[in-house]
């Protein structure tokens, strides 16, 4: 981990003070103060490494399945006697199995087709009463869709598979956009599986704690429609835990890991690289005494008072790799928006500052902390370099290099209710020096936006992959309204 000075560096940042605060207020919370938990590091109570994973919610989630279909044999009518109905019923059955398997929700499937409208009925009786977190229908008769009306009365999330030759536009038009209803018209059963983290991922959010620390006060609030619990501690719970972190082995293993795995070290030194790795050891000390699964810090404001030596950038990006977030600036909707691409799609997002590029016409999305992870938790990390932090030129912070050619989304909440999309491609990185601003900086060629200045938001965040149509269909099955940034830029004002 030696030190690969590279001449006179960049220590200017564009990181935003802005804070998200005001929807936490309540009651104060109950759980163990800084202060016991200090004592807990002074007295040796404090057990051994602890396994970030355990941070990540693992809810029960539970989903019923049928088929929907006419009794057979069919004659005439779409999906036709030639086809293969029990083959398929079979094997698309295999296939929902394994996803349920993978993604780690219980698919409980009905073992008789639902061919009359006795049995349809008695199956929304069902789920009426049990209330699972999602039925699966899948369908074998065009006939099938007139019973979909009564399956939604039950009033339960709704995912409806219907292979193609099962449906015509009509059938689909009018139910596909009701909210809490996901109509995937299709041979692709992978976008079953997508379906299902849907339902996880709402479900993450529900059992999710997300920790603030920031200001001096406590309180606990839950966020509507969510149903995420909010909780604000004092910022001097971050800063009395990490004067207790010890320079100890599990910090020496953790800094000469991402250290040995980087591409290159510029600035940071050995001592920088261990303190890093202690302000990672503290966060999930705190995660577990506040009983969390999530945190956001004031992080610039610990910096800017010289409080603590070293900003958690490297902290964050390894918890971002881990599938818990760890957000910047105590910004609990960026937070919030980092916890979405992480249950939803189970890979990193980069929380970022937009910066318009007016000659190429791009959006910058830049910051000191990104994940390395960016094609999924269990890949490979993306080529990363060693930096400081850019505005003080102090600790450690990632600048990730993103593919170029590829596309990304981008995606904010602007309140529990709301969330922006965005979609583009990935032009470039860029170097600090000979640019100012954060270290991950890379740029992006908007979709549909005609001039980057107009790209809505702020602390968006980016992941890779195109997964417009799947945000879409997580806020539509949980009322939440999807806005998109301007497609024309407005005529410039002539004096």
């Amino acid at each position: 981990m030696s030190r690969q000075s590279q001449g006179s560096q960049c220590t200017c940042c564009s990181m935003s003070r802005r804070c998200f605060l005001a929807s936490a207020a309540g009651a104060a919370g109950a759980a163990i103060t800084a202060g016991a938990a200090r004592s807990a590091w002074a007295a040796g109570d404090v057990s051994g490494p602890l396994d970030i994973a355990q941070f990540r919610p693992k809810p029960l989630v539970r989903i019923k399945s049928a088929v929907v279909r006419l009794h057979p044999p069919y004659w005439l009518g779409w999906p036709g006697a030639a086809y293969d109905l029990e083959g398929h019923r079979q094997e698309y059955a295999r296939q929902f199995a394994e996803s349920a398997g993978r993604v780690g929700v219980q698919l409980e499937a009905v073992e008789d087709p639902l061919e009359t409208n006795e049995a349809v009925d008695a199956f929304a009786k069902a789920i009426e009463a049990e209330k699972p977190d999602a039925v699966l229908l899948m369908l074998q008769h065009m006939d099938s869709w007139r019973h979909m009306d009564r399956i939604y009365k039950a009033g339960v999330p709704m995912i409806v598979f219907a292979p193609v030759g099962t449906c015509f536009t009509g059938h689909v038009l009018e139910l596909s956009r009701r909210q809490g209803v996901l109509v995937i018209s299709s041979l692709e059963s992978s976008a079953v599986e997508q379906a299902f983290r849907i339902v996880r991922a709402k479900k993450q959010f529900e059992a999710s704690r997300l920790l603030v620390i920031a200001g001096d006060k406590r309180s606990e609030s839950v966020l509507e429609r969510l149903g995420t619990k909010v909780r604000h501690i004092p910022r001097k719970s971050m800063e009395e835990m990490f004067a207790q972190v010890p320079a100890n082995d599990e910090a020496h293993e953790v800094a000469r890991k991402m250290f040995k795995d980087a591409r290159k070290v510029v600035e940071p030194s050995d001592e920088d690289g261990v303190n890093a790795a202690r302000t990672y050891i503290a966060a999930k000390q705190l995660l577990k005494l506040e009983d969390a699964n999530a945190l956001t810090t004031d992080c610039l404001g610990m910096v800017t008072q010289k409080v603590v030596p070293t900003p958690p950038c490297m902290a964050a990006s390894m918890f971002q790799d881990a599938g818990v977030t760890y957000g910047c600036e105590a910004d609990v909707f960026g937070a919030m928006s980092l916890m979405l691409t992480s249950y939803l799609f189970d890979r990193p997002g980069y929380m970022n500052d937009p910066v318009p590029e007016t000659v190429k016409n791009l959006l910058i999305a830049s910051h000191c902390v990104a994940g390395t992870k960016i094609r999924g938790l269990d890949t490979e990390h993306a080529p990363y370099i060693l930096r400081s932090h850019s505005e003080s030129n102090i600790g450690v912070s990632v600048q990730v290099l993103w593919p170029e050619g590829e596309r990304v989304t981008l995606a904010r909440f602007q309140n529990p209710n709301e969330l922006i999309v965005d979609t583009g491609t990935v032009a470039g990185n860029v170097d600090t020096p000979p640019a100012g601003g954060c270290r991950t900086s890379v740029e992006i060629a908007m979709d549909r936006v005609e001039d980057a200045r107009d790209v809505l938001g702020f602390h968006q965040v980016v992941f890779l992959g195109d997964f417009r149509r799947d945000l879409q269909n997580f806020c539509q099955m949980y009322g939440i309204k999807v806005v998109n940034s301007p497609e024309k830029a407005p005529a410039p004002k002539l004096t």
